[in-house]
């Protein structure tokens, strides 16, 4: 089964909307909660991601029998450094989205926490692709 959403940066009244998708369909196949719980929480953040940072973003979802892929594809300014963006407080977040109560630095790390394996790829100027695998 595949699913595939598209974000709009800035947009963050639809933040949440794919993670939610994700979790109805997970919760349907009676996938156990804690595992849904940390997909959900993973794409989430991903998610957020992409509406706080990025112009535009992509998300796909693979669901295999054992397993779920998810890859996130944005637009936007890259990671110039990942090691860094991945410690915990880390954040390059503009005042407005911070006070909107988002980038408090935790996305990376929580994604990396919640899930089985977790790569980033990311070009300055053009995007990031962040592939997030769960098994259950």
């Amino acid at each position: 089964m595949k699913l595939e959403f598209n974000i709009k940066g800035g947009n963050f009244s639809r933040a949440g909307h794919a993670s939610s998708e994700v979790k109805k369909m997970l919760k349907q196949l009676g996938i156990d909660a804690r595992c849904i719980k940390s997909i959900v929480i993973a794409l989430y953040e991903g998610e957020v991601n992409v509406v706080a940072h990025a112009y535009e973003g992509r998300i796909l979802v693979q669901m295999e029998p054992h397993k779920i892929t998810t890859e996130i594809m944005d637009k936007g300014p890259g990671i110039a450094d990942i090691e860094l963006a991945m410690q915990e407080g880390y954040s390059t977040a503009s005042k407005a989205v911070r006070e909107m109560g988002f980038g408090a630095g935790m996305g990376l790390a929580n994604m990396k926490k919640n899930t089985d394996e977790l790569t980033i790829e990311s070009t300055v100027g053009e995007g990031t692709t962040v592939k997030m695998v769960n098994y259950f």
